[in-house]
């Protein structure tokens, strides 16, 4: 007697999903969503992480305060019932207590994602976040003070969000980056370059991979690889490919932490001011 036909696993949930644009979404990756970049001194990738935790919580409660306002908003609005009402609102109270312990420490707004390389880190970042804003206010920050608020990190590269390194999801994340920044920045003429960096992935070549860009880039804009106005960051790191979109990159020693410190010291010190403490190891 034949035995029937076994369903297929996973049913429904096996078919592939796509976007409006027909690319496919795929899989859950170990590097996943807008985030940041950050390059460290070798060995100290664990405390960079830390230190980094500390300086993003820092800035994003600065910059979106209304995230952690609105939780004590909620709890505080449990705290005053309505005389008529204190048997059932001591049962709530009692049930938001019991998940107010039951929650985490904070709103997990950063994770770090894995990636077992030497002097690599990803940090990713949970809406309301935008990693490009977030890392423009630090190095802001740094170039006014002098101060990076860190000991090991390099420096930070901000992508607006991460797909599956191939050609197509690649083109498909380019066209949305582009679009939610002229959406963000309506002048239309701009000169661009783009930065490439690719690591621990041989499977696209640089000039395929800067071709597939470029075919997203709006007509108006033009290459200028010695004054561009907006640098495209376009991060490869194996099987993962990220994008971001900023402004005055080598202006801003292309967001190298360490050496946006070590130029504000030493013109403070040249003019008499006196050394700028900074939290930093220095690179033997």
């Amino acid at each position: 007697m034949s035995n029937p036909k076994r369903p297929r696993e996973g049913g429904e949930k096996a078919k592939k999903r796509y976007r409006s644009d027909g690319t496919p979404i795929w899989g859950k990756r170990a590097i996943d969503g807008p985030g940041i970049w950050a390059s460290c001194v070798k060995g100290k990738e664990k405390q960079t992480v830390g230190e980094l935790y500390d300086l993003f919580e820092s800035l994003a409660s600065e910059l979106w305060p209304g995230v952690s306002a609105s939780v004590e908003a909620d709890e505080k609005g449990h705290n005053d019932p309505d005389d008529g009402e204190v048997e059932e609102d001591l049962e709530k109270q009692i049930a938001k207590e019991l998940a107010v312990i039951s929650r985490p420490r904070r709103e997990q707004r950063f994770a770090n994602c894995q990636t077992n390389t030497p002097c690599v880190i990803f940090i990713s970042c949970k809406a309301p976040v935008d990693p490009v804003q977030l890392v423009l206010k630090h190095i802001e920050n740094v170039e006014r003070t002098g101060v990076t608020h860190t000991r090991y990190t390099h420096r930070l590269t901000p992508v607006t969000n991460t797909c599956v390194a191939n050609a197509t999801e690649i083109k498909s994340l380019a066209q949305r980056v582009l679009k939610l920044f002229l959406a963000q920045n309506p002048d239309s003429d701009y000169r661009y370059k783009i930065e490439l960096k690719v690591r621990n992935h041989n499977t696209l070549s640089r000039q395929l991979l800067i071709d597939t860009v470029v075919s997203c880039v709006p007509s108006g804009w033009t290459v200028n690889l010695e004054d561009a106005e907006v640098f495209i960051l376009v991060e490869v790191f194996k099987s993962t490919c990220g994008i971001g979109i900023v402004k005055g990159y080598y202006a801003h020693q292309k967001f190298n932490v360490m050496e946006i410190a070590n130029m504000k010291n030493t013109e403070a010190k040249l003019g008499g001011e006196g050394r700028v403490t900074v939290h930093q190891t220095r690179l033997n």
